[in-house]
């Protein structure tokens, strides 16, 4: 991904159990993103920086769509996709003026084989392989854990069983990791910071929201959810600059039924890359301001998302700022009246971000929008909500 064409680079990191839906998720997030009317509704387009992965992954989706027919499984397969989010044609400015070059958002999903959290490596290099995986998306500042639905269904009215083998597997799994990974004892500041947790296949459990999804997690299974967390502070300096569990969301791929697929029919997807793009700065955000042992990481991380300082929504800042603060920033008033201002600076920002074809700045503040929308719709919990 070059440098020259990329503004921001964010970065996430998958993780699943085996059949969790990892694979089906990909394909359904670019699949559904070449649809024409995708392009023309979302004003930008997501395309493949590795041409044959983005045409595997489009494939995989035409397949479902076409032929209801399920991607298959990339068992004990660790694999980095590196997209890129720009103006789609569309939106390309046309006449004899040379248009300004639109700076482009990068996004890397890191998907983790499920399999090495449940099963022993087979070889000594099967283990390097591992630790060398594990490492490579330790740059990723999110990372997604996937709840399956399906197991959740199978479960029924004993849902423990499940949820506290998947944590203890991740658990477990992270703690054989963690002394291979650290050099010298030494703990990271590099590492995803907020880890999500993500109820795949949702559509098969039509009836629980993502309030509920969290409670159903925490009442079945806290008590593994609290390990989890513990040992993933083993591996950070700084570890109250950590979010475990804090952050939750529904997601459905498609929806499947006997002899048909309908791709059509997803749920938080579309969510997934304003998750990726606007989360970790909002939250290093947060941990900067008002967490003392947190705010020299914060700081650090928040260097290497700097081009977002300009482009983010006012009103996103209010949740980070005292309130006193602001109101010197802007000049006085009541904090009614400074979110009436920030509501006046977006519409302004968005009006022209448009006007000046300003991409970077329309799709952020579009991407703030979504997140919003995702927490009113009961698809997204946010930790800092």
């Amino acid at each position: 991904m070059s440098p020259q064409r990329v503004a921001v680079e964010q970065q996430i990191a998958v993780f699943g159990g085996s059949g969790s839906g990892k694979t089906v998720l990909l394909s359904s997030f670019y699949g559904a993103a070449q649809e024409p009317a995708a392009r023309r509704t979302n004003r930008y387009a997501v395309t493949a920086d590795d041409t044959a992965q983005g045409r595997k992954l489009h494939k995989d989706y035409l397949g479902m769509r076409d032929a209801a027919t399920a991607p298959a499984a990339n068992r004990f397969a660790a694999t980095a996709y590196r997209f890129v989010v720009e103006p789609s044609a569309a939106d390309v400015p046309r006449g004899k003026a040379k248009p300004r070059p639109s700076k482009a958002l990068g996004i890397v999903w890191h998907d983790y084989p499920g399999e090495w959290f449940e099963e022993d490596p087979s070889s000594a290099e099967e283990e390097a392989r591992r630790v060398a995986t594990f490492r490579s998306l330790l740059s990723a500042d999110v990372a997604v854990l996937l709840v399956d639905g399906q197991q959740l269904v199978e479960y029924a009215g004993e849902e423990e069983r499940y949820l506290k083998s998947l944590l203890t597997d991740f658990h477990t799994g992270l703690f054989r990791l963690r002394d291979d990974v650290l050099e010298d004892g030494k703990r990271l500041t590099r590492f995803p910071r907020i880890w999500m947790l993500a109820l795949s296949k949702a559509d098969l459990l039509p009836d629980t929201d993502v309030d509920q999804f969290r409670e159903l997690v925490l009442g079945k299974a806290g008590g593994e959810l609290e390990e989890l967390r513990t040992v993933l502070q083993s591996f950070v300096e700084e570890p109250d600059a950590l979010d475990v569990g804090e952050d939750f969301i529904r997601l459905s791929s498609a929806r499947f039924e006997p002899g048909k697929i309908d791709v059509t029919q997803r749920t938080g997807v579309d969510l997934l890359l304003p998750v990726t793009a606007m989360l970790p700065f909002e939250r290093f955000a947060k941990w900067a301001t008002n967490r003392e042992r947190g705010a020299r990481v914060a700081e650090q991380l928040l260097d290497t998302l700097s081009p977002l300082l300009a482009l983010l929504p006012l009103q996103r800042l209010l949740k980070f700022h005292p309130a006193g603060r602001l109101i010197s920033l802007i000049g006085g008033g009541t904090s009614s009246q400074v979110l009436r201002f920030a509501n006046k600076k977006i519409a302004k920002v968005k009006k022209e971000a448009e006007a000046e074809r300003d991409f970077l700045t329309a799709v952020l503040t579009r991407f703030t929008a979504d997140l919003e929308r995702g927490v009113a719709e009961h698809v997204l919990r946010r930790g800092d909500s």
